[in-house]
């Protein structure tokens, strides 16, 4: 790949581009908190070379071959929004020498990702780190497998984050929401309000880290007023085609509100 992309030819089709995907969802990013008129827009100076990590459990796994490990590798990435991501980045950026990998792994809870860190994430020198975590944390509760709370999982989360900042202090971070697909088959009235909880400690992270915020749970509940869970989320946890899509978009929207 090319690594000069000073045309503004190119600059204008990826401008072009990344506005018009952005366009399927609305939200704001973490920093709009603040500033509720804030809105999102895309970088015009994109770097040559950038480093994504995609960090998560089974809905970043999404069946990923894990021996197919190096970047921008199709079987690496599963079937779920990671693969619609790369997809994406990587038709609209053909210029740049961009690497991106998924290092989600099913069953995953926050410390189970910090196990793994150094050589999952650390050793990858992430210049953007995209983590989706926390509904394992909740849910393996519930089967009895885990002894988890969300005071746990925020304290946990948060040493995750200080230990890569310390290493890593200009990394971009963006943090995907929990969420649960209400008429999912795995979500029962045992869910809430306890599974708020964790949300709003994701939520209460994103901010105070000032990180890119992705809201799925909104992104679901929005889609529920098209279509059933059983279309966009059969589980109410693992999203199918579409509901991958969904995530997908909404996640390139908020990559492009970052300042590379």
């Amino acid at each position: 790949m090319k690594t000069d992309i000073r045309s503004t030819e190119r600059r204008n089709f990826i401008k072009s581009a990344s506005l018009a995907s952005a366009g399927l969802l609305g939200f704001h990013t973490i920093q709009a908190i603040t500033d509720p008129e804030q809105t999102t827009t895309p970088s015009l100076n994109l770097p040559g070379k950038l480093t994504v990590v995609f960090q998560g459990d089974s809905i970043t796994d999404a069946g990923r071959d894990r021996g197919h490990y190096y970047p921008n590798d199709a079987r690496g990435m599963g079937r779920g929004y990671v693969f619609n991501i790369v997809s994406q980045i990587m038709a609209t950026n053909p210029t740049t020498e961009w690497t991106l990998y998924n290092r989600g792994i099913s069953g995953n809870k926050v410390y189970q990702l910090a196990d793994r860190w150094k050589d999952d994430c650390l050793q990858l020198q992430p210049d953007v780190l995209s983590i989706l975590i926390g509904v394992n944390d909740f849910w393996h509760k519930l089967n009895g497998s885990y002894k988890g709370t969300v005071e746990i999982y925020e304290r946990d989360l948060r040493k995750l984050l200080d230990d890569t900042f310390r290493i890593f202090p200009g990394v971009k971070l963006i943090l995907g929401q929990p969420f649960a697909v209400k008429g999912g088959s795995a979500i029962t009235d045992e869910w809430f309000p306890e599974f708020k909880g964790y949300q709003e400690a994701a939520a209460r992270i994103a901010k105070d880290y000032k990180t890119v915020w992705i809201p799925y749970q909104e992104v679901f509940d929005e889609a529920l007023k098209k279509a059933p869970a059983s279309y966009w989320c059969p589980d109410g946890v693992h999203p199918s085609i579409p509901g991958a899509y969904l995530m997908a978009e909404a996640w390139i929207k908020g990559f492009n509100s970052l300042n590379l």
